[in-house]
């Protein structure tokens, strides 16, 4: 009995190291059609990168901060409408905001 208790650990453990191992594979592929745009996110709603003072994700501080970004599907960042960027729409790096 305790040796189908340890095949069945065992079994158990390759499974879930296998599946933790595919998951990167999975999340590349998902980001694949996406591209980082700056200029669009809400307040506190960024993807990540949100200038000197912050963390990640979450801490943008004002809408359409300039160098806070979201991820969008590929294409569509530069038709993105940005209250502080210097075209009006979203950027594909860091800006300096217009005033």
């Amino acid at each position: 009995m305790n040796k189908s208790i340890t095949a069945a650990s065992l079994a158990m453990a390759l499974g879930a190291a296998l599946s933790v191992a595919a998951v990167p594979v999975v999340a590349a592929d998902m980001s694949a059609d996406k591209e980082k745009c700056y200029g669009v996110a809400m307040k506190g709603k960024n993807d990540c990168k949100a200038g000197a003072g912050t963390t990640c994700a979450g801490t943008s501080k004002m809408d359409h901060q300039a160098n806070a970004w979201s991820l969008v599907p590929k294409g569509t960042c530069e038709k993105t409408a940005s209250k502080t960027s210097p075209t009006g729409h979203g950027q594909l790096a860091e800006f300096k905001a217009k005033m």
